[in-house]
This record gives C-alpha cells, structure tokens and sequence, in this order.
C-alpha cells in the first residue's frame, strides 16, 4: 500500500539534468505529492546525463536521434538505481524497450511552438534571407516550406544557451516550445505563440510522460492517480499514428490530437522533406477509443499522398 511507504527509501526520480527537465521532474513530485500527502523527503531527483546532453555540436541526426536523450535514463531504471523516469514525451521512441512501460501522462502543457526574436515579431514579419536557428527538423523543414527565401542555420542546446545565441547574433529568431517556457516560467521570452494551423507541432508535444518497470506494481499504484486520461487519449493517438510512419530524428513529422466540444477526436498529421520542398497534410475526425486506428489510417493516407519511397527517402534509405 502507498501509505506503507518505507520512508528511508524515497522514491528515486529520474531525469535529464537539464533546467526544463528538472522543472518537469519537480512537477511530477509535486503532484505525486499532493496525490498521496506525502513529504518531500519521499522522492529523491536523480539526474542523468544522457548521450544527447554531452554532444551539442552535431545535429542529432548523425548521431543517433531521439534515443539519445533516454538510454542512459533507460538503463539505470532497468538496474534499480532509479524508480520511475521523467520524459518529455516528444523525446521518446514509439517503442518502450522490454520491461518498461509509460502508462501515467500529466496534463498536457501548451502544445504550441513559440517564435522567438530579439528584434522581429513573427515570422512574416522576418525580412527576406534572414538567419533562423533551430536543431529541430520538423521546424526547419515547416518554416522552409512555409518562407523558402530564409536561411536556416543548426542551433542545439538548452533554452539558456540558445537565447544566449540570439543575444549574439547567429540568428534572427528560433522557435521554443510554449510548454517548456511556461514551465520554467519564461513565457516573456516568446514573442507569441504559433498557430498549429501555420506550424503543426511535434507529436506529443508539452506532454510529460512517466516510464516504469512493468513488474513494479508498488509504483504502478503511486503513479495511478496523477494519471491525465485526457492527455493518454490524444497521445495514445499521435505515437500511434508516429509509429506507423517510423518517426525518428531523421523524419519532419509533425501531429496533434485534440478532443473537440463534441466529445469527438480531431487528429491532424503532416509529413515533409527536409529541404521543405514538400509537404502533406490531412486529419480524421473520430471517436476517442478509435484513436490509435485513426493514427494509423492518417499515416497511411499521407504516405499514399506522397508517393512510395518518400519516407525511405528521408530516413536515408
């Protein structure tokens, strides 16, 4: 029983070590916290270095995608050192590895992305040939295909380290997640918000996600009522319908899921080139358990948009 809790055994929480990750760990506590009346002196944070956090010099396409940012996380949950793991769900591989399950999501944050400039204040508004950063290829290829004429330029690292990049000049303007903004409470540092319908987000955007063993039943029922169904509902959606198309880092993906006044699921995906030369779109509209299906139909009809080997295309193969 939670209540039977070994106090001398807090629960170890583990996370990437940076800003925004420790924000979302701190978060997940909080509501563990408030869920079950516990003290803080129940949790321990334990952060991890992943692969993805030590290089920052190199796209992540060439060295291994999105993987990256969870092995090591991964693997200390496999060997006990921690209990549970705390992920932005955007990060995460549509395959959990054997042993490991994510079944607990917190309320989804803004989806949106943020456009961010020192000096500009949209991205019409950018003049023509301007240097934009971003290390996402989902924005890279939406904003390419959306304004052809600007010049995209690598910008990895954290939100401090990019704005830093701003300040000095490498580019004009990046995108944020509003997600992560509001979470570390730096929603002054976004010029506004982008509308879904001018940038489709990535799948499972401003979604936290809660990775634990699947033999770990003690934990299971700590996580359970933290637990956002709404949120499970429209992700469970979007990595479907990710899935289906193979998504990684190599792929501009983009996908959201939103429940509408109805009661019904709307489900909009986009598939592009790199170079934003091309872009499909299309939604289902559907009941809330046909989800997964719906993902899956989605990526099949975008694909058949396409053409074959566009997806082999861009994953280089």
């Amino acid at each position: 029983m939670i209540e039977k809790r070994d106090p001398s055994r807090p629960l170890k929480i583990g996370t990437r070590g940076s800003v925004l990750a420790l924000a979302q760990a701190y978060e997940t506590r909080a509501r563990l916290m408030a869920a079950h009346g516990l003290p803080v002196e129940a949790f321990e944070i334990v952060p991890i270095k992943t692969t993805g956090d030590r290089i920052t010099d190199r796209p992540l396409k060439e060295i291994g995608g999105k993987g990256l940012f969870t092995r090591e996380i991964e693997e200390a949950l496999a060997e006990g050192r921690i209990d549970i793991a705390v992920h932005s769900m955007k990060d995460m591989p549509t395959v959990q590895p054997e042993g490991m399950v994510i079944d607990c999501l917190l309320p989804r944050e803004d989806v949106r992305d943020a456009f961010v400039s020192p000096h500009v204040a949209s991205i019409d508004d950018l003049p023509e040939g301007a240097v934009v950063g971003s290390s996402s290829l989902r924005r890279r290829a939406q904003l390419a295909h959306y304004r052809p004429d600007l010049k995209l330029v690598e910008f990895r690292g954290n939100v401090q380290t990019r704005l830093k990049k701003l300040e000095d000049g490498v580019a004009q303007a990046t995108f944020l997640a509003m997600a992560g903004l509001r979470r570390l409470e730096m929603l002054d540092v976004a010029r506004g918000p982008i509308l879904p319908e001018q940038m489709l987000p990535a799948v499972a955007q401003g979604a936290i996600g809660i990775e634990r063993r699947t033999d770990d039943h003690e934990t299971r029922d700590l996580l359970g009522p933290v637990h956002d169904v709404e949120t499970g509902q429209r992700i469970a959606a979007e990595r479907s319908f990710l899935a289906r198309l193979d998504g990684s880092c190599q792929t501009p993906i983009a996908g959201l899921a939103e429940l509408q006044p109805d009661g019904r699921l709307r489900l909009r995906g986009q598939i592009l080139q790199p170079d934003g030369s091309e872009a499909f779109m299309a939604e289902r509209l559907g009941e809330i358990p046909d989800g997964p299906a719906m993902g899956v139909d989605l990526a099949d009809e975008l694909l058949s948009l396409a053409g074959s080997g566009f997806l082999h295309h861009l994953q280089g193969h």
